[in-house]
C-alpha cells in the first residue's frame, strides 16, 4: 500500500518498485487515507502502548517501538483486525 507521502515519490522508491515488479504489487492510496491503510492501525496500537512512556533518550523509544512491533508479529489476528478495519481484502 502506497500513499502519496512525499518520501514515497522519490526516485529511489520508484526504482525499487520498477526493479521488483515481478513480485511487488503497489496499490496507490489517496494522499491521506488512514481508513484505507492497515499500517495506520498497527501504528495506532504501537502509539497507544508507548504513548505515556517516559524515555531518557531516543534509544529507549526505539527499543519500546521494536518490542511492541515484535509482540504484534506473534499476534496475526491483531494484524488481520487492522486489515479488516479497512474493509479491504487480501
Amino acid at each position: 500500500m502506497w500513499d502519496k507521502v512525499r518520501l514515497h515519490l522519490t526516485a529511489g522508491i520508484r526504482e525499487f518498485i520498477d526493479a521488483n515488479f515481478e513480485w511487488l504489487t503497489v496499490f496507490q492510496l489517496p494522499t491521506y487515507a488512514p481508513d484505507l491503510n492497515p499500517t495506520e492501525g498497527v501504528w495506532s496500537l504501537v502509539k497507544r502502548d508507548i504513548g505515556n512512556h517516559a524515555a531518557a533518550d531516543l534509544g529507549q523509544i526505539t527499543r519500546a517501538v521494536k518490542r511492541k512491533l515484535k509482540m504484534l508479529q506473534y499476534r496475526p489476528e491483531v494484524i488481520d483486525g487492522c486489515l479488516a478495519g479497512t474493509d479491504l481484502g487480501l
